[in-house]
């Protein structure tokens, strides 16, 4: 398990400095328009050596994701949680890993994609 805690983090900005990084690449002549791809943005990335979140748990009552890693939680499963970061506790965790469990990973796809099968 990886838990990621980013302070002072901005995922705007996180996006616009790889962008930045892949511009210069094609400036450069090492990278061409059609050798990006979602690979490459990733490898560009903060966490280019950290798997995309299973899990986001999102406390303090927000109902939002506060510009936190909005290219790496497209799949992500969300939890949020009316807590305060500094109260939240060890079963708090429990509580959101156990939702987690229940729910039925598509990553974009509906059931009936993932199964064969139709409703």
């Amino acid at each position: 398990m990886t838990l990621n805690l980013a302070l002072s983090y901005g995922a705007r900005d996180e996006i616009t400095r790889a962008m930045k990084k892949i511009g210069r690449e094609i400036a450069d002549g090492t990278l061409t328009p059609d050798e990006i791809d979602e690979n490459k943005i990733s490898s560009c990335l903060d966490t280019k050596d950290l798997p995309d979140p299973d899990l986001l748990i999102r406390t303090s009552g927000e109902e939002r994701i506060s510009n936190f890693m909005l290219w790496q939680i497209a799949y992500t499963e969300l939890y949020f949680a009316n807590k305060l970061w500094p109260d939240f506790e060890p079963h708090d965790i429990a509580e959101a890993i156990l939702s987690y469990q229940q729910r039925e990973r598509r990553y974009g796809k509906t059931t009936e994609q993932l199964t064969g099968k139709r409703g």
